[in-house]
């Protein structure tokens, strides 16, 4: 547990010392990392459900008239495209192309959307934010320090809403994936989104910080029965990369551009935003690396910052994330390798503490579920 009293706690701190979480400083938070077990974690969500503060993200809130063209300016993606009730991933980028953060927006009316950002970089967007949207008819405003976000993840999350809330089973009925709906739960009222970061199905509640102690009590009684356990970033961090899913500081960086990433359908040419121009050039040349999956053989997994090694151990890339999946039983790793050694199948290196071990370019996910 950190002894740093200068972290920011979430509005479920307590809830999380009564469950016996160990903690650690995530981007100025004091976050819990695990309860019991990585592994037992990590296969609850797997086989299951776990339930995740993330109340560390930054939520910013775009109201007004123009706040699609206001946020079609701010971002890469078309967001004045996105229908009501339906969210969409997209990036913030520098003018010079770079990646800043990647996030996901929704819609909650023609007029009104909430942009949900990583909490390494909440503060920074929301000023970005704001300022990208002088000039248009909309007022921003940062939500972050009255929003929790907890979420539900893993193929029985249905069933521990339904129990936590019978009167929610219609509303889960129709609420597709990458869409979200206010719904009451508990007595609480939360906007319900079908989305989340760990390559199952799932749910993300977002609900004022005032309330989020009763409803994570609520959501954790209801999931005795469906094998409910509470999961910590640790887990969090194994799950996202089975799927395939980048995390920004490792896969996504201001150096970056989203085409190298392999974002390219993220990125909306055919409108003016910030660093259109400078991504319209970079789009009429294929990157020199990429970003490519890795799987290895053995126990040794390759760690952000490995170098990768192509013939002649000459080296070819970098590992951005890399683990040894628990779901799959092998080493996996996400990196950006030179073009032409990106084809699923190419052998490769990777040096492992300064062991040479093999790998194997891989389809992205490594984990899909059924």
């Amino acid at each position: 547990m950190t002894a740093n009293d200068d972290l920011v706690r979430t509005p479920l701190d307590a809830e999380h010392e009564r469950l016996g979480a160990t903690f650690t400083d995530f981007a100025g938070w004091r976050m819990p990392v695990r309860y019991d077990s990585d592994l037992a974690e990590h296969h609850a969500v797997r086989n299951s459900a776990g339930l995740f503060d993330l109340s560390h993200m930054g939520e910013v809130e775009f109201v007004g008239p123009q706040a699609a063209e206001a946020l079609d300016h701010a971002l890469a993606g078309k967001l004045s495209a996105v229908q009501v009730g339906r969210a969409k991933y997209s990036l913030l980028c520098a003018p010079d192309g770079g990646v800043l953060d990647d996030l996901v927006v929704y819609r909650l009316a023609d007029d009104r959307f909430l942009v949900v950002v990583n909490a390494s970089n909440a503060a920074q967007d929301a000023a970005e934010l704001i300022s990208r949207a002088k000039g248009f008819d909309v007022d921003v405003t940062d939500r972050a320090a009255e929003t929790a976000l907890i979420a539900v993840q893993g193929p029985r999350s249905p069933d521990v809403l339904r129990s936590a809330e019978p009167g929610v089973a219609s509303i889960l009925e129709g609420l597709r994936y990458y869409a979200s709906e206010p719904a009451t739960i508990g007595g609480i009222d939360v906007l319900l989104a079908r989305t989340g970061y760990t390559g199952e199905d799932g749910f993300e509640l977002y609900v004022p910080d005032e309330h989020a102690p009763a409803l994570w009590n609520t959501l954790l009684a209801a999931g005795g029965q469906h094998a409910l356990h509470p999961a910590g970033l640790a887990c969090r961090d194994t799950l996202r990369l089975e799927a395939g899913m980048a995390l920004y500081g490792h896969e996504l960086t201001a150096e970056t551009n989203p085409f190298a990433a392999g974002l390219r359908r993220v990125v909306a040419l055919d409108k003016e935003f910030v660093g259109r121009d400078t991504l319209a050039a970079l789009a009429e040349d294929e990157p020199a690396r990429v970003l490519a999956g890795l799987t290895g053989t053995g126990r040794r997994a390759g760690r952000a910052g490995a170098t990768v090694l192509g013939a002649d151990d000459a080296p070819v890339g970098v590992v951005t994330s890399g683990v040894l999946s628990p779901t799959l039983g092998v080493p996996i790793a996400l990196a950006y390798i030179d073009r032409g050694l990106s084809e699923v199948g190419t052998e490769l290196r990777v040096d492992v503490r300064g062991r040479s071990q093999p790998y194997t370019v891989s389809s992205l996910p490594f984990y899909q579920r059924a």
